[in-house]
């Protein structure tokens, strides 16, 4: 399966979560196991020679991603979580959102000096999510060796808020 046929199994939604959104629902690529292992695939693809040992994503969607890509590199996978949800010490970054802030939080142990972290989630939109995770991981004093993400929404500016990483993605609406 290629990348049209991937992008045939990303359903349009109008409408949600509110009016004039078109929200892209992966649920349908989510349920074939070819497009899910082929997605993984072409997600890990850009980074296999960078010396990756772990793999990051954050809740919810990025988990689901970042444990296949992490597979896939033989890597470690680093969960960030929101607030309150990790049960050892942690590493927070409070974000800002369109309307108010947001904070995730990440083991302290989870990354350290000398660790190549991958960055990884499901949709690369305005980019505060991922900006925020990699503050977090490059505080911990780990490289982030760049961003991978399963769908870009080319309209929106993800790229600009994540200047200086490397991005790769998939596919692209």
């Amino acid at each position: 399966m290629d990348v049209d046929g991937l992008k045939l199994l990303i359903r349009d939604v109008p409408d949600f979560p509110k009016v004039g959104i078109l929200f892209k629902d992966i649920t349908p690529l989510l349920a074939d196991g070819e497009a899910l292992g082929k997605a993984a695939e072409a997600m890990a693809d850009p980074f296999r020679n960078e010396g990756v040992t772990h793999v990051c994503g954050a809740e919810a969607r990025g988990f689901i991603f970042a444990s296949l890509v992490a597979r896939e590199l033989e890597a470690g996978l680093v969960p960030v979580r929101k607030a309150g949800k990790l049960p050892y010490k942690t590493h927070s970054e409070t974000y800002a959102l369109e309307y108010g802030t947001d904070t995730l939080e990440v083991h302290q142990d989870a990354v350290g000096p000398g660790d190549k972290v991958l960055m990884v989630d499901d949709l690369l939109a305005t980019g505060g999510t991922m900006a925020a995770c990699c503050r977090m991981i490059q505080a911990l004093g780990a490289e982030v060796v760049g961003c991978s993400f399963l769908i870009e929404l080319e309209f929106l500016p993800g790229r600009e808020a994540l200047s200086g990483y490397r991005i790769e993605t998939v596919m692209a609406f």
